[in-house]
């Protein structure tokens, strides 16, 4: 509050110091080499499919749970989105659903780049997709946090979550911090590279207009939201921990299925998500009789705003149907996290 408040008082809100301030924040936390602050992942998404250079007619290759916003951005360049399956164990496309993809494309399409989402803070496997010889676009939005294990995240031990793995190997890289996101400035997004060739296709975009830019007043709450990660992981955890033990303990145990990857260290329980053995409306009217929101998790994504044929990619259209979100954040307490944990034992 005090961050927002001292950068609304000032003579400049725009983008300007704070925004400068951010980004080198954020340079320490994930030692980039070259970074650009923007007024939203949307911006973010469309800067760097043009420091590729596609044209129009190239192919994407793109989960179907991806944010419908992607298709926007990709109608916008007329790029043709090439749409990849996940599988009931990782919401996150692999190499082998791409091979698939590529495949079955239609004839005459060149796929020119992957759009890796990291879905519910789940990292794709990015390492051995580097053989495929195409141009990597990963938004970590979501995944931003993911230590290589539980004691980084603790307060107290900074040093030691800057050494923490941050996911993102592509050419480039989205940071979004939208209200969804780990992490938040109320909207807006870094888009960084890593290395020195990378990097000099984003100089190519330093001079856009400060209407593309992030205010600083964003700017300020996210500088805030760096520096707390470390202390805002270990409260996800904790909390996290307790829903996982409710669901271990559930009366209807074995009925829904959680992801692979949760409960352990590597995951940033950015949410807690259960596949249901059916549909959703049950579980969301019982937990409504309880005071307690669940939502569906891919209700704004691709396939979940029904925008592309379910039929391209069943296994990512069934769970668009099945998958819940629980309420997992830092600020939710302790006696709020024991109802939801209750919620989790009585499931219908």
């Amino acid at each position: 509050m005090d961050a927002v408040l001292t950068a609304m008082v000032e003579d400049h809100i725009g983008p300007g110091e704070r925004s400068r301030l951010l980004v080198q924040t954020a340079k320490e936390q994930i030692r980039f080499d070259y970074a650009l602050s923007l007024r939203s992942p949307a911006i973010a998404l469309y800067l760097a499919l043009k420091a590729l250079n596609l044209e129009a007619g190239d192919g994407v290759l793109l989960s179907a749970l991806s944010p419908r916003y992607y298709a926007n951005v990709l109608a916008d360049l007329q790029l043709k989105p090439l749409f990849c399956d996940v599988s009931f164990s990782l919401p996150c496309i692999n190499r082998e659903s791409i091979e698939k993809a590529l495949l079955e494309k239609p004839p005459g399409i060149e796929a020119s780049c992957i759009l890796l989402h990291h879905t519910l803070g789940f990292i794709p496997e990015t390492a051995n997709m580097s053989g495929l010889g195409i141009p990597v676009i990963e938004d970590i939005s979501q995944s931003y946090s993911a230590a290589e294990n539980e004691t980084e995240a603790m307060p107290g031990n900074e040093s030691a979550a800057k050494d923490a793995h941050q996911p993102g190997r592509g050419n480039f890289i989205i940071l979004g911090l939208e209200e969804r996101d780990v992490l938040t400035s109320g909207g807006g997004a870094l888009l960084y590279a890593m290395n020195r060739k990378d990097s000099s296709a984003l100089r190519n975009f330093s001079g856009i207009p400060n209407e593309y830019c992030l205010p600083d007043i964003n700017a300020s709450l996210a500088v805030v939201q760096f520096k707390e990660a470390p202390r805002n992981a270990f409260r996800r955890s904790e909390i996290a921990q307790a829903y996982t033990q409710a669901f271990a303990q559930a009366r209807q145990k074995g009925k829904h299925t959680l992801f692979a990857g949760i409960g352990s260290a590597s995951y940033n329980n950015y949410a807690f998500p259960l596949v249901l053995e059916t549909g959703m409306k049950d579980v969301i009217s019982y937990a409504r009789k309880k005071d307690i929101i669940v939502e569906n998790a891919f209700e704004q994504s691709i396939i979940g705003s029904g925008i592309m044929d379910a039929a391209l990619c069943p296994t990512s259209y069934s769970l668009s149907l099945r998958t819940a979100l629980f309420p997992l954040y830092p600020r939710l307490g302790s006696q709020e996290a024991q109802r939801v944990s209750k919620l989790i034992m009585t499931l219908p």
